[in-house]
């Protein structure tokens, strides 16, 4: 099992979303976070005086896949999320040791 770990636009969520469900992947976890890397921010005038926005407002998708469906779900975040402008996000991936459904008491595959 691998965990997907997406920073994208917020404006794309429901595209992503959408993409993934149309591929068959259900369940997610979804957080606004904020952030910067190559943008590093920008200037905005507010009531006559200029400030740095050091981090921009971002979401972070978490999944939970199969291994046999891990390049599906990170090729339809790939796509969903583009816009082709700086800023458009990451996309991370990481092992997962094991999985367990409280109600049921499922584990492994079967449980994400």
């Amino acid at each position: 099992m691998k965990k997907i770990e997406a920073i994208i636009k917020p404006y794309k969520l429901s595209d992503v979303k959408q993409a993934l469900h149309d591929q068959g992947i259900q369940g997610m976890t979804v957080s606004e976070v904020k952030g910067f890397g190559r943008q590093k921010g920008h200037t905005e005038i507010y009531r006559g005086s200029e400030y740095t926005v050091d981090f921009l407002p971002k979401v972070k998708i978490e999944i939970v896949v199969s291994d046999d469906h891990l390049e599906t779900a990170v090729q339809a975040i790939l796509q969903s999320a583009h816009t082709g402008k700086i800023g458009d996000g990451k996309v991370f991936v990481l092992p997962v040791e094991s999985a367990h459904r409280i109600r049921t008491s499922e584990t492994g595959d079967s449980a994400v």
